[in-house]
C-alpha cells in the first residue's frame, strides 16, 4: 500500500541532495547569540542555520521556537545540537559564547577563562567547516578574537573580530541626531579596542563629503566650545548604560553581525571597522587584533583602508595595541 508521500510525490533527482552554500552557525545560543541569528534569519542571508550551545534545554527551545516561525522565513533548515557536526560545512561561524566578568575580577583572569573554553570551541568548527570564516562577537573581542586566530590555525583575513562595527554606528547614531540626519548620511570612523580606549577618527568625519573638522578645527578636543567631544563618551558609555536599565545588550549587536554577514556572505567589497591582524600598521610591531576600516568579501578581509590618521590618532591606536599585548603576552596554553 503506497503512503500519502508516495503518492503525492514523484521524485526526480537520484543521490544526496547538494550540500548548503550559505549556512551560518552561531555558538552560544544567549541573548546576543539569539540576535544575531534572528538578523540573519530576517535578512535571509542563510539557506541553512545551526546553532549550538553546551544548555541542552535552552539550545533545543531556542531551534524549535525558531522553526515553528519557518513560515515567516526564507531559511529552508534550521538545527541545533550540543555536538558540532551539526555545523558541518558552514561558510559563516559566529562565536558568541564565553563567561562574563565577575565582580573584581582581573580582565587577564576573565579571558584566561574564556581562553579555556575556546579551546573546546574552535577546533571543533574548523574540524567540521575547514574553509569557514570567523566571526568572533564574545568580549574582550579584540583579544578573544587574537586568541582565536591562534587556535584555529586559520590565515588571519578569515578571522574576524565584530570590533567597533557597533562602536561605529553607535558613534553615526548620537551625531546624525544631533545634526537632525539619518545615521547613514554622516560618516564617521571609530577604530582601535572596542570598548572604552576606542578611537574616535575625527579627522574624518563628514556629512556628504563635508569635513566637519574644516567647519570647526577644535572638534573633538577640548577646546570644542561645542563640546563634540560628548558624542565618543556617549559611545563608550552606551554599554554600560543599557546593561543598567535592561541586564544587557543584544539587539544591536546582532543587527551589527548580521551586517557584517551580508557583507561576506554576498561578497559586496563593503567597508566596516572590524578587528583584523595590525601587526606591522601604523607602527604597531606586535601580533593585536584592532579594529581598522576593512573591505569585506566572500573571503574574509579582501583589504584594509590605510586611513590619514592623525598624530594624537595614530598614538592613541599604539596605546591600545600596547593594553591587549600586556594580556595576551601572558596568557597560557595558546
Amino acid at each position: 500500500m503506497a503512503s500519502v508521500m508516495e503518492k503525492l510525490i514523484t521524485p526526480l533527482a537520484s543521490g544526496p541532495a547538494e550540500p548548503p552554500r550559505n549556512k551560518v552557525t552561531i555558538v552560544g545560543v544567549g541573548q546576543v547569540g539569539m540576535a544575531c541569528a534572528v538578523s540573519i534569519l530576517l535578512r535571509e542571508l542563510a539557506d541553512e542555520l545551526a546553532l549550538v550551545d553546551v544548555v541542552e534545554d535552552r539550545l533545543k527551545g531556542e531551534m524549535l521556537d525558531l522553526q515553528h516561525g519557518s513560515l515567516f522565513l526564507k531559511t529552508p533548515k534550521i538545527v541545533a545540537d550540543k555536538d558540532y557536526s551539526v555545523t558541518a560545512n558552514s561558510r559563516i561561524v559566529v562565536v558568541t559564547a564565553g563567561v562574563r566578568q565577575q565582580e573584581g575580577e582581573s580582565r587577564l583572569n576573565l579571558v584566561q577563562r574564556n581562553v579555556n573554553i575556546f579551546k573546546h570551541i574552535i577546533p571543533q568548527i574548523v574540524k567540521y567547516s575547514p574553509d569557514c570564516t570567523l566571526i568572533v562577537v564574545s568580549n574582550p573581542v579584540d583579544v578573544l578574537t587574537y586568541v582565536t586566530w591562534k587556535l584555529s590555525g586559520l590565515p588571519k583575513h578569515r578571522v574576524i573580530g565584530s570590533g567597533t562595527n557597533l562602536d561605529s554606528a553607535r558613534f553615526r547614531y548620537i551625531m546624525a541626531e544631533k545634526l537632525g540626519i539619518h545615521s547613514s548620511s554622516f560618516n564617521g570612523y571609530i577604530l582601535g579596542e572596542h570598548g572604552d580606549s576606542s578611537v574616535p577618527v575625527w579627522s574624518g568625519v563628514n556629512v556628504a563629503g563635508v569635513s566637519l573638522q574644516k567647519l570647526n578645527p577644535d572638534i573633538g578636543t577640548d577646546k570644542d566650545s561645542e563640546n563634540w567631544k560628548e558624542a565618543h563618551k556617549m559611545v563608550v558609555d552606551s554599554a554600560y548604560e543599557v546593561i543598567r536599565l535592561k541586564g544587557y545588550t543584544n539587539w544591536a549587536i546582532g543587527l551589527s553581525v548580521a551586517d557584517l554577514t551580508e557583507t561576506l556572505v554576498k561578497n559586496l567589497n563593503r567597508v566596516h571597522p572590524v578587528s583584523t591582524m595590525v601587526k606591522g600598521m601604523y607602527g604597531i610591531g606586535e601580533e593585536v587584533y584592532l579594529s581598522l576600516p576593512c573591505v569585506l568579501n566572500s573571503g574574509g578581509v579582501g583589504s584594509v583602508i590605510n586611513m590619514t590618521l592623525t598624530d594624537e590618532e595614530i598614538a592613541q591606536l599604539k596605546k591600545s595595541a600596547d593594553t591587549l599585548w600586556g594580556i595576551q603576552k601572558d596568557l597560557k596554553d595558546l
